[in-house]
This record gives C-alpha cells, sequence and structure tokens, in this order.
C-alpha cells in the first residue's frame, strides 16, 4: 500500500516594517505538495522550478530521509519571487512530508531555519499568525480582529541577493533605536488592536529606504498609502512585494486606489492574514 500525505503551507511576509529578520506573518496563499510513496523518485509541477533533487521540497525532505522512492506533486499559489516566503514554505513542506512519514518528531523550526538562512518566514509558515522570533525561538500571537492585508506583487521580481547586498553590516545606533521602539509600538498594537499604534509601529529606518533604489514604485507606496485609506505598508521580505495593512472598513477603497496606481506594473490582491500554521494530513 503506498504511503501518501499532502503538506500545506501558508505564504509568509517577514520583517513587518521594524522587525528585520525577526517579525514576520503567515498569509492566505499556500503550498501544497502530495507526497506518494511509488518506489521511484520524482517532481511533477506546473511550477517553473527544478524537477530533480536541487528542487527545495525535495532537499527539505532529504534532509530527513532519502526521497528516491518518493514522488513529489506541487502546487501553489505563492509568487515564486516577491518576497512572500515560497523557498521556506518549500523547505517545510518537504520536512513535514518526511518528519510525518516516518515519525520523526524533528525539530522543524531549527532544521528549516538552517536550510532558509533566517527564522521570520519559516516560523510563520510553521505557526500561522504573527510571529517575533528571537533566541532560536518562535513567539506566536493572532492577527488582530478587524486587521486586512492587501498585496501589491510587481511583475519584475528583485534577487534578493541584491537586496541583502544594499544593506551595510553595521546600522548607526540612532537607527537601532528607532527600529527597537517601533517594533515594541507595533507588536503592543497588533496585541491590542489598536490601529493607531499599529499605524505608527510600521515605521522603518534600518532596510527599506537602503533597498528604496532596487524597487522605487514600490517605495514610493509606502509613502502614500495612508492618503488612500490604508494604516501603512512594509516591504514583503526583500520586496518588491509591498504588504499593505488596511483596517476592513477600508479595504475596499485601498484596493481600488491601489489598481489605478498600479496599473501595468503590478497585481493588488485581498488577502487574509493567515491564522493556521503548516499542516499534514494522510490519505
Amino acid at each position: 500500500m503506498e504511503r501518501r500525505r499532502v503538506v500545506r503551507v501558508p505564504a509568509s511576509s517577514a520583517n513587518l516594517g521594524p522587525g528585520f529578520d525577526t517579525f514576520a506573518a503567515a498569509l492566505a496563499l499556500h503550498v501544497e505538495v502530495e507526497v506518494v510513496e511509488t518506489g521511484r523518485f520524482a517532481v511533477e509541477t506546473d511550477l517553473a522550478i527544478a524537477r530533480d533533487r536541487r528542487n527545495l521540497v525535495v532537499r527539505g525532505f532529504e534532509r530527513l530521509h532519502a526521497p528516491d522512492d518518493f514522488e513529489f506533486r506541487i502546487t501553489s499559489t505563492v509568487p515564486l519571487s516577491g518576497g512572500l516566503g515560497s523557498s521556506a514554505a518549500a523547505y517545510l513542506a518537504g520536512l513535514m512530508a518526511a518528519d510525518h512519514l516516518f515519525e520523526l518528531d524533528a525539530d522543524l523550526l531549527a532544521l528549516a531555519t538552517e536550510l532558509e538562512g533566517h527564522p521570520d518566514n519559516v516560523a510563520a509558515a510553521l505557526l500561522g499568525g504573527f510571529v517575533i522570533c528571537a533566541d532560536g525561538e518562535a513567539t506566536r500571537f493572532d492577527p488582530p480582529m478587524g486587521l486586512e492585508a492587501v498585496l501589491v506583487v510587481p511583475d519584475e521580481a528583485v534577487r534578493t541577493k541584491e537586496a541583502r547586498a544594499a544593506l551595510p553590516a553595521e546600522v548607526p545606533m540612532s537607527e537601532a533605536v528607532f527600529n527597537v521602539a517601533h517594533g515594541a509600538l507595533l507588536t503592543l498594537g497588533l496585541a491590542r488592536g489598536d490601529w493607531d499604534l499599529v499605524q505608527r509601529g510600521l515605521a522603518d529606518r534600518l532596510h527599506q529606504d537602503r533597498r528604496a533604489p532596487l524597487f522605487p514604485r514600490s517605495a514610493a507606496l509606502l509613502r502614500d498609502v495612508q492618503d488612500m485609506g490604508a494604516l501603512g505598508a512594509t516591504i514583503s521580505g526583500a520586496g518588491p512585494t509591498v504588504l499593505v495593512w488596511s483596517h476592513y472598513e477600508q479595504t475596499g477603497g485601498v484596493v481600488e486606489a491601489l489598481r489605478a496606481r498600479t496599473d501595468g506594473w503590478a497585481s493588488v490582491s485581498r488577502v487574509p492574514f493567515e491564522g493556521m500554521g503548516a499542516r499534514v494530513r494522510e490519505m
């Protein structure tokens, strides 16, 4: 009898303004992987991704068990580039499939972080909701009622390597202090459902301005979305996708304004924050 598992992992947005490499949120777009023990290795997908052992799902699986006898069937609604955690979701899907099939009880957060290189996207995809990463652990809390996300995904991607290279090895103390303070405001605002604190807490002086020359139109949206009725906006991960934060009563108007503003160079979609993390079901 063929052993079979289906893993569903949400997308994620990392950094969240001042929370560079520490804050992230899960979003209701998903990578879904069906892993079937067929006695042969294969990757089946319509996505523009590797179909051999370079595939990130396969690499995640192989971290725990040889993939030789398994077929990997991969679908996804997560953009492959743009800063929405597609690589973290893929690694995590492979790891979870192997862990569940062979009842290994592995430390999935640690292993996925090792593969991905940093924990924020991984933690949000694994746990759902909002996460804060520190000391090798992730603390999760639910999205506040009424908060909605709108994604602006530019047609042209930016390489993560270029976005990382735009940042200095050290930053002035004043910028670090600013981000610590505003990260605290954002966390408190999310915990209380206090929209004024959320709005203030989205400010950043560490990474977004330095990366702005790589995606000037995305960067301009950060300055202008409040005039469209949004609470604010953050660059999603390394960019160029923009995560626009909105109260549900304003979201419809925000989406209309964004579509008019980005016509011809980006897609705009209303995507809920995802309270549920990655999950596996046995078939």
